[in-house]
């Protein structure tokens, strides 16, 4: 086949897909890969338009993964574009010195420092929800995972709704969701911010992230400016919207199961195949994007080089031909496959952490409502990007023990 073989889809990279992928993924699977036209909206608002490689088939998705050689997460520079982001952006050699600066926050042991505080305050925004209708995507669901990655980043939690306007900010793509020069005011804050934050730790470190950021050197130099400020902006914003959008995601099917509800708070050792199905089933990051470093064929297309890839884990995680049922919500089910955190050299650094905080928020839960149900209205789902699936807002109703 030829590279004009492909389909080529409109809609892919359209809000109301974004909203709602699942069908999308199941009319175009079996077709992978096919091309999309993606727009891309700069922060000046500007919009530049570029077609991208869909990987949709959980094969496709795990093979590009692990080629890190071929698909290539250091892509070229766009004009007027976001700043380049440490780790997630670095190929090897570099990524494995980037991933070293920081790997000590998210090990096991400093996990299991800080999770008795998770579990305090997820404690607290519990018991400040009482009972009856409550939003817990604004009460819960992001101050918990914007809390816990502000502590270990050494800034102030109580700016957690700052934080998470700048994240939100950051991912948009959708031009009609913010108004660019709203996105160009925030990206300015949160630098600001961030360099004021490093400026300080320059004459009086403490035990963060920021700190070791600041003190670390490679080959012999401290980070440059943009650098630092770079990984400031990525563990901000991978530190909160994946696990903010998990918990989301979780208590929305929980809260239409009510039997699997009881179930889990007569017997917990449930949570945490209940936790990764719900990675697998609604993955809260759907996809990123690779740039091919060399002419490769998928499913018998040539994908040529220099060309964008979108790899879909939301799509490769309903693949019936790795999950049996595939679109059936089942937590005894084997999950090791799901690729809801990645694979390969790029496996997020951050899931073990977003386990364990999707897991207190579970079992806060749990230990304070009897039953959880929808609402009186229905909650709503992101429309700003395509990177990530979760809901801006889930009112649902809480029966108290």
């Amino acid at each position: 086949m030829s590279v004009a073989d492909p389909i080529v889809v409109d809609d892919f990279f359209k809000p109301a897909t974004w909203e709602n992928p699942y069908p999308a993924y199941s009319a175009w699977r079996d077709r992978s890969p096919l091309i999309a036209r993606m727009p891309f909206v700069l922060p000046d608002g500007s919009e530049l338009r570029a077609y991208s490689w869909l990987l949709l088939k959980h094969e496709q998705v795990y093979g590009a993964l692990r080629d890190h050689e071929t698909f290539s997460s250091d892509f070229p520079p766009v004009p007027n574009g976001p700043p380049r982001l440490p780790l997630i952006q670095d190929d090897p050699p570099r990524h494995a010195v980037s991933r070293r600066l920081v790997n000590k926050a998210f090990t096991a042991r400093r996990i299991a420092q800080i999770e008795p505080w998770i579990r305090e305050t997820a404690a607290e925004l519990v018991a400040a929800m009482g009972e009856g209708e409550a939003d817990v995507i604004g009460r819960l669901a992001i101050p918990l995972p914007v809390k816990v990655i502000a502590r270990l980043l050494g800034v102030p939690g109580t700016d957690y709704l700052t934080f998470k306007r700048w994240s939100d900010s950051f991912l948009t793509s959708n031009a009609r969701a913010l108004d660019p020069a709203d996105r160009m005011r925030d990206g300015m804050e949160m630098a600001a911010y961030f360099g004021r934050i490093a400026a300080e730790r320059r004459t009086q470190g403490a035990e963060d992230l920021i700190t070791a950021l600041v003190e670390a050197e490679v080959d012999g130099e401290q980070l440059a400016e943009p650098e630092l400020l770079g990984f400031c902006i990525l563990l901000l914003i991978a530190g909160n919207e994946t696990t903010t959008n998990l918990i989301g995601n979780l208590l929305n099917l929980l809260a239409a199961r009510p039997d699997l509800w009881r179930r889990l708070r007569e017997n917990r050792e449930l949570a945490e195949g209940t936790i990764e199905e719900v990675l697998r089933y609604e993955s809260p990051v759907q996809l990123l994007h690779r740039w091919v470093r060399r002419e490769t064929e998928i499913g018998g297309r040539r994908i040529p080089p220099y060309t964008g890839v979108a790899v879909a884990f939301g799509s490769a995680n309903r693949d019936p031909a790795a999950f049996p049922n595939a679109d059936q919500f089942d937590i005894e089910r084997d999950w090791t496959r799901h690729l809801a955190f990645g694979n390969g050299i790029h496996y997020c650094l951050g899931a073990p952490l977003a386990r364990v905080e999707a897991a207190v928020a579970l079992n806060t839960m749990l230990d304070r409502y009897e039953t959880i149900m929808p609402a009186s209205r229905p909650g709503t789902r992101q429309r700003a990007s395509n990177v990530i699936f979760g809901f801006t807002e889930l009112p649902l109703r809480l029966g108290r023990c």
